[in-house]
């Protein structure tokens, strides 16, 4: 046998694997990276430039806005009543006002056995109340009590609908008695009445309380600024002169004297 072939291994001899060569990589056409790790984050401080200036264009965006609406909503909002304004004075002296005629409404309506004076009763004492709410939530919002260091009506007195002189020189009555106001000896005898009789003092009673306030209605369209308000006093002028009316019909109807 050659020498050859005593050297080479048998067929069934374990070769040791040769050490592994990494194939040598293909040359590259990409453009050359920078010189840096393979962690650093290659074109990330463009990005954060980018994100940094969206967020600065946003919060000034933002910024503005907040600041158009600032000074829309300070331009626009109008200023509330000042505690003698005449819208004032209306919602505290009118409140008094209404609470009395709310009060010999539900006392007719209990009692009446007139069915139209009962609806129109009814109908007295609902309206009124709601307008009183209305008047209480205003002094509310505006920041102002309810109550009024002035005497009743002082704020109608450069009204033309006002015509009974310096209210600080007249007593808490005599306002009462302009107003249209009932006494107490009066409220005390429409409890005490049935019948006819309470039905012709109601509407005795009611027409003047209306002729009351129908000039104060008048007096704060005249003088006061917040639109609300001339709004509720326009609908009191509108409604109770009907209702004047109405009060009238029945009183020939029941045959009442005065």
């Amino acid at each position: 046998m050659p020498a050859s072939a005593s050297s080479s291994p048998s067929s069934g001899a374990a070769r040791t694997p040769p050490s592994p060569t990494p194939p040598a990589r293909a040359a590259s056409t990409a453009p050359a990276r920078p010189d840096v790790s393979d962690d650093t984050p290659v074109a990330r401080p463009a990005v954060r430039w980018a994100v940094v200036a969206l967020v600065t264009v946003a919060v000034v965006a933002v910024a503005f806005a907040i600041g158009r609406f600032t000074a829309f909503g300070a331009t626009a909002a109008p200023a509330h009543p000042a505690d003698t304004s005449a819208d004032a004075g209306f919602a505290r002296d009118m409140q008094v006002h209404h609470t009395q005629a709310v009060l010999m409404a539900m006392e007719i309506y209990r009692k009446t056995g007139d069915d139209e004076l009962r609806t129109l009763s009814y109908d007295i004492a609902t309206t009124q109340a709601g307008q009183r709410g209305e008047m209480y939530g205003w002094l509310v919002e505006w920041g102002l009590p309810q109550a009024s260091s002035q005497p009743l009506m002082t704020w109608m007195e450069k009204s033309g609908a006002h015509s009974h002189g310096d209210t600080s020189s007249q007593t808490e009555q005599q306002l009462l008695d302009q107003m249209g106001m009932a006494t107490d000896a009066q409220l005390d005898q429409l409890r005490a009445l049935q019948g006819q009789p309470a039905d012709c003092l109601f509407l005795d009673l009611m027409i003047r309380h209306h002729e009351g306030a129908i000039p104060m209605a008048q007096a704060v369209i005249e003088l006061g600024d917040d639109p609300r308000v001339k709004e509720v006093a326009g609908s009191i002028v509108t409604g109770q002169s009907a209702e004047l009316d109405a009060m009238r019909d029945i009183q020939s109807r029941l045959a009442c004297t005065g």
